[in-house]
């Protein structure tokens, strides 16, 4: 059998920490090592298990999981884990701070368990031998290449700087739809039938609704975002003054700049 990926989770609700260890521990392929109540036991598993991958809350007590973050970042004796980080609405205004500090993929509670099973794979399949049987069209793998360019980070990099806000439902979808074209270019040929109804599932909403909250998305950072950064981005590819990019053209935009960027740097 293949080798398990060791798991440690870190959270101070402990119900929701047996939740995951009982629902990790049924798959064959996932074996949880450790379980955190705080920040402070989280990085003495962190040293002692050096597991695959850490799922830590954002909010703990004695030390966050920033502070956890800051701690395995200063460390260079120790193999860094894959991070997915839980937080709550309204955490927003710390994610940036997270991902310069190493997270990998950040997960809004509540969370559904598959998609999280499915994350924690696509994550770990460079440094753990899984099986090519977890692979989904829903689980956007991509978060990393050969160059060292660390795809989900500028995504989330390229949408601050147009303007779109993270707290609406808009820029999760973007997100997703970008990182999903960026590993399969032909989705841009089925964005109604398979791109809108692929984000739908994971957040168990209508595609008419993703629709919607692509198109609010992209309106709000025409609106609010600033016309220079606007042209830099999206070049001279439309009228930036004059035109908004359709939902497709904005995704087939930025997904292929962020494929560029990939096979250059």
């Amino acid at each position: 059998m293949d080798k398990k990926i060791k798991i440690i989770v870190a959270d101070d609700n402990r119900n929701l920490c047996q939740m995951l260890q009982n629902f990790l521990q049924e798959q064959e392929d996932l074996q949880v090592v450790g379980i955190a109540n705080n920040g402070l036991e989280a990085w003495e598993l962190v040293q002692t298990q050096e597991p695959d991958l850490l799922i830590i809350d954002l909010v703990m007590p004695n030390l966050d999981g920033l502070g956890v973050l800051e701690r395995i970042a200063a460390r260079t004796t120790i193999p860094r884990p894959k991070v997915i980080m839980l937080t709550a609405f309204g955490q927003e205004s710390f994610t940036h701070q997270a991902m310069m500090l190493g997270v990998d993929y950040f997960i809004l509670k509540p969370f559904d368990l598959e998609i999280l099973s499915k994350r924690i794979r696509s994550l770990t399949q460079e440094t753990v031998n899984t099986s090519n049987n977890y692979t989904s069209a829903t689980a956007p793998a991509i978060t990393s290449t050969g160059n060292g360019i660390n795809i989900s980070v500028e995504v989330t990099s390229m949408m601050h700087q147009i303007g779109i806000p993270a707290h609406v439902k808009g820029y999760q979808y973007i997100r997703d739809a970008i990182l999903l074209v960026v590993e399969d270019v032909s989705l841009l040929g089925a964005v109604t039938k398979e791109l809108y109804p692929a984000i739908a599932k994971k957040y168990d909403t209508a595609p008419s609704r993703v629709e919607r909250g692509i198109r609010h998305a992209i309106e709000l950072a025409w609106e609010r975002g600033h016309t220079e950064t606007l042209k830099r981005i999206f070049g001279y590819s439309m009228n930036i003054e004059r035109q908004k990019p359709t939902n497709s053209e904005f995704i087939a935009l930025l997904s292929d700049k962020l494929r560029i960027m990939s096979k250059v740097s």
